[in-house]
């Protein structure tokens, strides 16, 4: 999974909000995220068209959660960015369609998904915002090879 510069920032936008008691500016998350402002402005409108915030206008205009971050996933600030979780050219894993040698990629992606779907639904805007993770996912931390790169970009000799 790669993760782009939008959803990034998106995640740090909606932790900044779920963290402050009032509503935020987008002055404001800019600043403390270090995001170009324009380019927030973007995302927060995203992310206020699929639920997630709330945008207030005016002088004490900003943003707010529009529901409690305990009920936003990080998998739903993903969708709203980057739409599903894992497509296949474009399609749910699930609609892929390989001649009979090949069948067995479309259980794979589907597999991929659900492992995604694991991490990004179980944890909560909530959990990020209180800087913690569910325990199950400590589990996955700890493997040994967790923080080890694999691949072009390793470090491997």
């Amino acid at each position: 999974m790669q993760v782009n510069a939008r959803l990034d920032y998106a995640l740090r936008a909606v932790i900044e909000v779920a963290r402050s008691e009032t509503v935020v500016r987008k002055k404001e998350l800019s600043e403390r995220q270090d995001i170009p402002e324009r380019f927030l402005e973007q995302i927060l409108a995203q992310l206020v068209r699929s639920g997630i915030l709330l945008g207030t206008r005016g002088p004490q205009g900003g943003y707010g959660m529009a529901r409690p971050p305990e009920r936003v996933a990080v998998a739903d600030v993903v969708r709203a960015i980057d739409g599903p979780l894992a497509a296949v050219r474009g399609l749910p894993p699930e609609d892929a369609e390989y001649p009979e040698s090949a069948a067995v990629l479309r259980d794979l992606w589907v597999a991929l998904r659900a492992s995604i779907r694991s991490v990004l639904e179980e944890t909560t805007i909530a959990d990020l915002a209180q800087g913690r993770l569910p325990e199950d996912l400590h589990d996955l931390l700890d493997a040994p090879d967790a923080w080890r790169r694999r691949g072009r970009d390793a470090d491997e000799r």
